[in-house]
């Protein structure tokens, strides 16, 4: 296995080093093995001028070989996730993106999935739990508010206003709420009214990184100047009118997840960038 392990990394640096071992007498010779891209050791006394290597640092002794010191994935991550937040900055959530602005938004969010690697909600559930804040949807670039589905235009044919969206998901309950602060325009002198619309949901995994909604109910709560009016909860359609597709359900991949950042890909090819709130 240690001569596999020289010839698949390009070494220019070996250091041997010998250690007397605690459980006997006997002496074993240590050899570590540095990619070529690694520093001197001069340079290793000083961190942060370091150039992190690609491949790992391998150590071989006349025990065994060891591989240790892998690359700073997080600080990987971490900056490509300003890459990311850069790319659809200004964009007003996707409504104002241009075809330019949505594959650099694609492109950014592709490196962080490369790196970050499949994901796994049946082991980081966890990390769905609480309130997301929506940052950034390619279906918004089709100026509607519906997004890939259908909803009333925004613009000046109707004077709605869309304000900040939320995503508050609890995993003990199943609960997955979408909440939408909205501006409705009203005829001059009278000020617009603000209001909170809650799409509820329930959801369940499908396959290791699927998310499926169904839809419960839409809740509509006044804010601002006539917040002390009580929520409405707007009925639905009798059953044998509604439409054969549930609009409000859905299913989308969770493609990235950490404890701040999420990214989801729908099932109309809807891009969603979420920031923990």
């Amino acid at each position: 296995m240690a001569s596999l392990l020289q010839s698949a990394l390009p070494l220019s640096h070996s250091v041997s080093l010998s250690s007397s071992l605690t459980s006997s007498s006997s002496v074993s010779a240590l050899t570590c093995l540095f990619p070529t891209n690694v520093t001197t050791h001069n340079q290793l006394l000083h961190p942060r001028s370091i150039s992190y290597p690609k491949q790992p640092l391998v150590c071989q002794s006349a025990l065994d070989e060891a591989s240790f010191f892998e690359p700073p994935k997080a600080k990987l991550i971490g900056s490509l996730k300003i890459k990311l937040l850069s790319a659809v900055s200004g964009l007003n959530r996707g409504l104002a993106a241009s075809e330019d602005d949505l594959r650099m938004a694609d492109e950014a969010a592709k490196e962080i999935e490369a790196v970050g690697g499949p994901v796994d909600l049946s082991v980081d559930l966890d990390k769905l739990q609480g309130r997301w804040k929506l940052i950034y949807s390619s279906a918004f670039s089709s100026r509607t508010l519906g997004g890939s589905r259908p909803g009333p235009p925004t613009g000046r044919l109707l004077p709605i206003t869309l304000g900040q969206v939320f995503q508050r998901i609890d995993v003990v309950s199943k609960d997955f709420d979408n909440i939408v602060d909205l501006e409705l325009g009203a005829p001059w002198p009278l000020p617009p009214v603000e209001v909170t619309a809650t799409l509820a949901h329930k959801f369940e995994l499908t396959g290791s990184s699927g998310v499926k909604i169904v839809f419960q109910k839409t809740t509509v709560k006044t804010t601002g100047n006539l917040s002390q009016l009580p929520p409405l909860e707007v009925p639905q359609l009798p059953e044998a009118l509604r439409p054969p597709t549930n609009r409000g359900s859905g299913e989308f991949e969770v493609t990235f997840l950490d404890s701040d950042t999420r990214i989801t890909r729908g099932d109309r090819s809807e891009l969603r960038v979420f920031v923990i709130s």
